[in-house]
């Protein structure tokens, strides 16, 4: 079973998100929270896989109890909530550590596949959503490009290729055919360009890749 904690402020948005969740006969949800400070209180007392999180919540905000679980060095998977327009909160989580991201009116069949994906391990990358996000934030931010493309330097081509086409979302497999490689090679590819990164997560090499316009 995967053990889900809801946090959000709205406790209708709770139950909605709790009915089609527990829809799924694998989710199981061992908690509920309404703002970062209670977040970090069930992440210690429920040790759950995955963390459902609004953004903006009053008292202490979902980004900021993102932080300070990363900062206390809990590597749960975090899944940031969001509408469209908190590009820049978004970015900031994704750098941060979260998993991914999805909008609020993800149609239901979506969430419960996205909850699966990021409790196995991998990271949400849309590219129709996450792509424009970053690109706007990165358009307001050219100074964030230099410092991209400085830290992309320590891979090699192979990897900057590899991390290329994660940065398009392109899954492993799709990867491997385009790169004549096979799929554990680009496993390994990416697990060291994130391990020089100093990266934990798929997401974050996709943003870094984005800044500094090696996805184009």
């Amino acid at each position: 079973m995967i053990r889900l904690l809801l946090v959000d402020d709205e406790e209708l948005v709770r139950a909605g998100l709790r009915m089609i969740l527990t829809s799924a006969d694998d989710i199981t949800v061992v908690a509920e929270a309404a703002d970062g400070r209670a977040a970090l209180d069930a992440v210690a007392a429920h040790h759950p896989d995955v963390v459902l999180m609004d953004i903006r919540m009053p008292g202490v905000d979902g980004l900021t109890a993102l932080t300070e679980l990363r900062r206390a060095g809990n590597s749960v998977k975090v899944v940031v909530l969001t509408t469209f327009d908190l590009d820049d909160h978004v970015h900031h989580a994704l750098c941060a550590g979260a998993s991914g991201f999805l909008l609020k009116d993800v149609p239901p069949r979506d969430l419960i596949t996205a909850v699966r994906t990021v409790a196995a391990g991998s990271a949400m990358l849309a590219p129709t959503v996450t792509k424009r996000l970053i690109a706007a934030f990165a358009e307001r931010h050219p100074a964030r490009a230099r410092e991209a493309r400085h830290r992309l330097a320590v891979l090699t081509d192979r990897e900057r290729a590899v991390v290329r086409l994660v940065a398009r979302g392109l899954p492993n497999a799709e990867i491997g055919r385009d790169l004549a490689m096979s799929e554990a090679t680009v496993k390994a590819h990416v697990s060291r360009a994130l391990a020089k990164l100093g990266m934990t997560n798929r997401v974050q090499a996709a943003i870094l890749a984005h800044d500094a316009g090696l996805d184009a």
